[in-house]
């Protein structure tokens, strides 16, 4: 039987193709797709900004949710009819990087939707190495599909936050308020901090606020780095730079509080290069972290907390596109239209 699938056949060529569908051998399971939500990086993907670990010929999308449609011999506590997502990233479980408890840095990183087939299709095939390193997670109760397909992203937000964990009463600025920024604020409501200041463009303020955010500005500049100053009382304990702009990699050590943690989430274009006033490090002490991808225990706690209903995030995902409308979806993204565009496979 075929099914219909987005597949990246080149630089700037998405297209659907009629593709077999994939049957679950020995070990395997098969996910009948129900949503796959689209981020920047799709875009930078398509566009080949991003060609790292990527496959020509890959079905593409990796922030997905599904359903189990069949499953192969040995394969035990999986019923057909579950929601189910997984972990996108498949580790060697081997080397230095691995060992040290980084899988998500894996030497010989493989990842759903940038090699192995992903979610902008009718069917996505969980393969025996996915289900033996244990990526398949399933709900433990009903989500609205786009809802489930957010545990991805929540999932890597979810990573950043264990290199600056915010604390009871801190202070946290998020520069950028695309989806990313918006999940680190509402995480960090959760986490329990007081003032959460958000900063990004006008029209994406309000659902800032929505999900968390005490104070949202649109400042620029030495404007911004004032108000975020005053707002918290000399500095934020953490400060977030969740957009690419290398602009920000000085301002958010300028707006971060004596011990404060700044975390670079945001990935940058590929050559990106900052200036920065290292003695604000030095004198003021400061903390400076990464975050890239997700473990697979991130993800599970991810659909843990989508799933209770303690992070209450499904108002990012705004635009819905059938998969056949997939070129729409994509421009849609790509024009910045709502906040989280999601296709949902008929």
């Amino acid at each position: 039987m075929d099914m219909t699938a987005a597949v990246l056949r080149g630089v700037g060529d998405l297209s659907l193709r009629r593709v077999p569908r994939p049957e679950p051998g020995p070990g395997e399971v098969l996910l009948k797709v129900e949503a796959n939500t689209i981020c920047g990086t799709d875009l930078r993907i398509i566009s080949g900004a991003k060609t790292a670990g990527v496959r020509p010929g890959v079905i593409m999308g990796h922030e997905f949710a599904g359903r189990v449609a069949a499953v192969g011999d040995g394969v035990e506590g999986v019923d057909v009819g579950v929601q189910a997502t997984c972990s996108i990233v498949l580790s060697c479980g081997r080397c230095v990087r691995c060992l040290a408890g980084r899988e998500h840095l894996c030497e010989s990183l493989r990842l759903f939707g940038y090699e192995i087939d992903g979610g902008m299709a009718e069917y996505l095939l969980v393969p025996r190495e996915a289900m033996e390193r244990g990526n398949l997670v399933l709900a433990p109760r009903e989500l609205e599909p786009t809802t489930l397909a957010l545990a991805e992203p929540v999932s890597c937000c979810l990573n950043g936050a264990r290199q600056f964990r915010v604390r009871p009463g801190d202070s946290v600025a998020v520069l950028g308020t695309g989806p990313i920024g918006l999940l680190h604020v509402a995480l960090a409501k959760l986490a329990g901090a007081t003032r959460i200041v958000a900063v990004g463009r006008p029209g994406r303020l309000d659902p800032a606020v929505e999900l968390g955010a005490t104070h949202a500005l649109s400042a620029q500049g030495e404007d911004l780095t004032r108000e975020v100053l005053r707002l918290t009382g000399g500095g934020a304990d953490v400060a977030v730079v969740a957009v690419g702009d290398p602009a920000l990699a000085d301002q958010a050590l300028q707006i971060a509080a004596i011990g404060g943690r700044v975390n670079y989430f945001a990935g940058f274009p590929k050559g990106s290069t900052a200036l920065m006033e290292p003695n604000v490090i030095h004198y003021r002490e400061l903390q400076v972290t990464g975050g890239s991808n997700a473990r697979r225990a991130d993800v599970r706690r991810a659909v843990e907390l989508l799933s209770s209903g303690a992070l209450d995030v499904a108002s990012l995902v705004t635009h819905r596109f059938p998969l056949a409308e997939i070129d729409a979806a994509i421009a849609a993204v790509r024009q910045r239209a709502g906040l989280k565009v999601a296709v949902v496979p008929s």
